[in-house]
């Protein structure tokens, strides 16, 4: 397993690319909670709080898809450090305004949220002029899952360990700084600068023109939605079992299954299209959202919980291959994008709709709503089968100075995407 992972990390750019763009998305990785510690440390409500976490969510939702068509219309440089340092400047005039007044704090973290770079879909859209086989690429969208989980575990420690030995004002300071220093690290890089989207075609709709995307979106909506109400119905559970230690433990143990799943997944080539594996892999996943009813004692909870998110890497880095596939040309960023705000609008649903489920049924209908979302999403993906195994783009001939020194042109399997 390891030595999959290491010959990509071995490849010319990868680990910079890979620890660049996690580096870049620390600021958005902990707004919410370093807004909330901010608000808190000024005196505000955590209504406020809330809310503004709340409004930082949505403009992200808004601006990845915005920004990332615009990172295919003009490249990664021209368009990744800016919104890194417009983003970083938004969220110090949060930090040094305050709340008051409070227009000024929701236009600012607005701002913030809206100009959010897209390395996200920026990096998967690298993946295919660094690495040379597409077996390296589908590797490589793992490991990027598994990344993602690691980041969203170390982050938040980050943001209250700058809160302990500095301010909550320093934490938010400190880390849209370094937020911007990794969207430079990879936008200087040559594969970077050297990137250009395929032509595309001008459609007003851009990469949702695709059926099978749409078809994606619909199916990975509601995984978000189960994601979402797992985190509202534990803090109902460890209200009941041990108080905020219990919830944090399982948590943890949620990113812990989900990280080693992608590490498994990623670890060995799978035969077969990914569309029809994909349906397998969501189908594990709601089966296993399922145990979580039970509500045993804590300790058999938290491995029930590792359980449960041992098929969502594997079900994302899946879901990132086929997103190469039916991406419409020269739209790959931006379809990446629109699956990062799915992903987040469905988390943000299952957050708002687990908490009345929860005042109304208790932690157990609380978690009878991942297992039902996760059915859903299942469901969409058997009903738009035919859409989804609609043959995908042909490979194009692509020439790449970085890997072809003697630029010599072959036929590639890119998503579209040339570099």
């Amino acid at each position: 397993m390891a030595a999959g992972y290491l010959e990509i990390l071995r490849a010319r750019h990868a680990a910079r690319l890979l620890v660049g763009t996690l580096v870049g998305r620390l600021p958005n990785a902990t707004a919410a909670i370093a807004i909330v510690l901010f608000i808190r440390a000024e005196g505000g409500s955590y209504s406020l709080a809330g809310a503004l976490a709340a409004v930082y969510g949505v403009a992200n939702a808004v601006g990845q898809p915005l920004l990332g068509r615009l990172v295919d219309l003009h490249g990664q440089p021209r368009v990744q450090l800016p919104a890194a340092v417009l983003s970083a400047l938004a969220m110090a005039v949060f930090a040094f305004a305050g709340t008051e007044p409070p227009a000024l704090s929701y236009l600012a973290v607005a701002a913030a949220g809206l100009f959010t770079p897209p390395l996200e879909g920026g990096l998967r859209a690298l993946w295919p002029s660094v690495l040379r086989k597409e077996g390296q690429v589908h590797t490589a969208y793992a490991m990027d899952a598994v990344a993602q989980e690691v980041m969203f575990t170390v982050g938040p420690l980050l943001v209250t360990l700058c809160t302990a030995l500095w301010s909550a004002q320093a934490a938010l300071l400190v880390l849209n700084v370094i937020g911007v220093l990794g969207a430079l690290s990879v936008v200087v890089s040559p594969p970077s600068r050297a990137w250009r989207s395929a032509p595309r075609e001008a459609h007003w709709l851009g990469a949702l023109r695709s059926p099978g995307l749409i078809a994606l979106l619909g199916a990975f909506l509601f995984v978000g939605v189960a994601l979402g109400s797992i985190t509202v119905a534990a803090v109902s559970y460890a209200d009941d079992h041990g108080g905020d230690a219990v919830y944090g433990w399982l948590m943890a143990a949620l990113g812990l299954g989900a990280l080693a799943g992608g590490a498994v997944y990623g670890a060995r080539q799978w035969a077969g299209a990914p569309e029809r594996r994909l349906r397998v892999l969501v189908g594990l996943l709601a089966v296993c959202y399922l145990p979580l009813m039970l509500m045993p004692g804590a300790v058999a909870m938290t491995a029930l919980t590792a359980l449960s998110g041992v098929f969502l890497a594997p079900a994302i880095a899946c879901a990132f291959v086929i997103v190469d596939r039916h991406a419409p040309r020269g739209t790959v960023t931006e379809a990446f994008s629109w699956l990062v705000t799915t992903f987040t609008v469905g988390a943000s649903v299952g957050t708002g709709l687990a908490g009345p489920v929860v005042e109304w049924g208790g932690a157990l209908w609380g978690f009878a709503v991942p297992g039902v979302a996760g059915g859903v999403s299942l469901l969409v993906l058997l009903a738009t089968g035919r859409v989804l195994a609609a043959p995908a783009r042909t490979a194009v001939v692509a020439s790449s100075s970085e890997n072809d020194p003697n630029r010599a042109v072959e036929p590639r399997f890119s998503s579209g995407d040339r570099a």
